[in-house]
């Protein structure tokens, strides 16, 4: 008797969207899985707080986007039922624990994988399951072992093209998906702009989110983004942020109409200003940014608050790239 196989697919899902319902579906068939359990996560633990949905709206989204699978795709609220972060390696106990016959695949995609040395224990994690890493199109996939994250070269006893075989016994598989080339930061930025999604979205889910508002919160609390933007001036200032500047955009062809440029010592002390700020922007206002890029590696941190955009470098990336260039013909204010 075959055991059966279990793929469990975490991650935000804020919101759920067609490629990761491509990705459970084309990973399912590709590794002949019995099912896949799809986890919302209750918080990501590499990831800072972003403004939208509650938990439980994450979670109705998802049950509304795969509920034409149930044969193969199951939604489990493992997660958000136990507090705090929400860390692989414990889901992963929690379901060996549960299915101690069944071999189980963890799901994710080259992006996390690119940092998967990061997770809170993840060479316990590949002592006890295997990993399926999905790419998206044109994404470029390791061509060696050397260019595997860091912490696991150790532990590559084989690689193979799309295959490599662990020292622990388990295994990763690369698979490279066709599908639309979206992502969930992208989605919201089309809905808070009044963009078309429909390529991008089940339809009941793009249905919840409209009845819901979801994704358009951050304008109903802020009602002066002037005032938002000096806020953050005086806070980076306080916080010996290098050469603090913000324009006025409001007008021109710019994703915003307010803008700031500050710089940080290094990479971490970048990292360290972008969640202060966040921190102290959300005692204040009340709001978190809508999303966050760039805050792990710190070289260029960019927090969008909607008609504010901050970005944060480390100084030298900021030179590089002379960004004030393109807000010249904005109003510099003092």
């Amino acid at each position: 008797m075959t055991n059966k196989k279990i793929g469990v697919f975490g991650g935000s899902f804020n919101p759920i969207h067609q490629g990761h319902i491509n990705s459970m579906l084309t990973v399912a068939d590709i590794m002949n899985l019995t099912t896949i359990k799809v986890v919302p996560a209750l918080q990501a633990p590499l990831k800072l707080p972003t403004e939208g949905p509650t938990p439980e709206q994450r979670l109705e989204m998802v049950k509304l986007g795969v509920r034409e699978y149930p044969e193969i795709i199951e939604v489990d609220e493992i997660e958000l039922k136990r507090d705090g972060t929400s860390y692989t390696l414990d889901t992963i106990d929690q379901y060996q624990a549960l299915h101690q016959d069944e071999e189980i695949y963890l799901i994710i995609g080259a992006d996390q994988f690119e940092k998967f040395d990061q997770w809170k224990g993840y060479k316990d994690i590949l002592s006890k399951v295997h990993l399926i890493v999905t790419t998206r199109p044109g994404a470029q996939l390791p061509k060696n072992k050397e260019e595997f994250p860091e912490g696991l070269q150790d532990i590559v006893e084989i690689f193979d093209y799309d295959q490599a075989t662990l020292t622990t016994g388990k295994s990763i598989t690369f698979i490279k998906l066709k599908d639309v080339n979206v992502s969930a930061t992208d989605i919201r930025k089309r809905l808070r702009t009044g963009r078309s999604v429909a390529q991008y979205l089940p339809l009941e889910v793009e249905k919840y989110i409209r009845d819901n508002g979801l994704f358009n919160t951050i304008g109903d609390k802020v009602k002066d983004y002037k005032e938002l933007t000096m806020y953050c001036v005086d806070f980076l200032k306080n916080k010996s942020a290098i050469q603090v500047e913000a324009f006025d955009l409001t007008g021109l062809d710019q994703p915003s109409e307010f803008t700031i440029a500050a710089s940080g010592t290094s990479g971490r002390n970048t990292a360290s200003l972008a969640e202060n700020l966040i921190r102290s922007v959300k005692d204040e206002y009340g709001v978190f940014p809508y999303t966050v890029d760039g805050e792990k590696e710190g070289k260029w941190v960019v927090l969008d608050y909607g008609n504010l955009i901050v970005h944060l470098f480390y100084d030298y990336v900021r030179m590089e790239y002379k960004i004030e260039d393109l807000w010249r013909e904005g109003t510099r204010l003092s």
